[in-house]
């Protein structure tokens, strides 16, 4: 296990935070500090893709030019959208204004109202444009949102259930993100993309229905949040000293 806390790194003092920190709803902002200091820290299997991850990143990463990151499951209904979301706004966190998270899936279907629930729990905004993608491959109605976690520039994006390829989404030099295991076996290679990078978590749809949905929902996107989090601040220290 890899310890999330370092307290000079990943969450200085309240007058170090970066400015664009300042921008994120308020509830976020809190949630991120909440999961950050809880002691918890993230799995063993995700180690190896930290450290791949933080690295392309430091390597990658230059002032002005976006650098782009996809994360993809194979309905990109849950933990790819959730991941996504979370992603930003821990960059936005860390004050890496110039990373942006997308998502995409092999088979998309929805956004699910699971995930809208989530990540609303916390802070964001998420609501619908009034459009509609694609409908999934079981007639489900593809929705699509205008999600927000701050207020100003750079802080929010459009949302559906989509293609990891898909013309919304960067075509290439972008980061592969594969977070579930199906999606990592279909894909073993990812048109576009610079680097391909396994991080695959337990899909929380194997709750839908039970009592412990919710509880289960919110568990993985705090994992996914904590990956980001510990991942973003070992980039940003690194970055640092380049």
């Amino acid at each position: 296990m890899i310890l999330l806390l370092l307290a000079g790194l990943l969450l200085p003092a309240q007058k170090e935070q970066p400015e664009p920190q300042g921008k994120i709803f308020p509830a976020i902002t809190n949630h991120l500090k909440s999961i950050a200091t809880d002691g918890k820290s993230i799995a063993t299997i995700h180690e190896k893709a930290q450290k791949e991850l933080a690295k392309v990143i430091v390597e990658q990463y230059k002032s002005g030019n976006e650098l782009s990151i996809i994360l993809i499951c194979t309905g990109n209904s849950r933990r790819s959208m959730m991941g996504a979301a979370m992603g930003n706004a821990s960059a936005a966190y860390h004050g890496l204004s110039d990373l942006r998270f997308y998502s995409g899936g092999t088979t998309p279907s929805a956004f699910n109202s699971r995930s809208i629930r989530a990540l609303k729990e916390i802070g964001f905004k998420i609501e619908p444009t009034g459009e509609k993608a694609t409908a999934g491959p079981k007639g489900e109605e593809n929705q699509v949102y205008n999600v927000l976690w701050g207020q100003g520039k750079g802080l929010s994006g459009i949302e559906f259930s989509k293609h990891y390829s898909d013309p919304k989404n960067p075509q290439k030099d972008f980061i592969a993100l594969m977070v579930c295991d199906i999606a990592d076996g279909a894909c073993p290679a990812v048109m576009g993309a610079k680097k391909r990078v396994s991080l695959p978590f337990a899909d929380p749809k194997a709750f839908d229905g039970k009592p412990e949905e919710s509880t289960k929902y919110s568990e993985r996107r705090d994992d996914i949040g904590r990956f980001m989090l510990s991942t973003l601040a070992i980039a940003k220290e690194q970055l640092k000293s380049k």
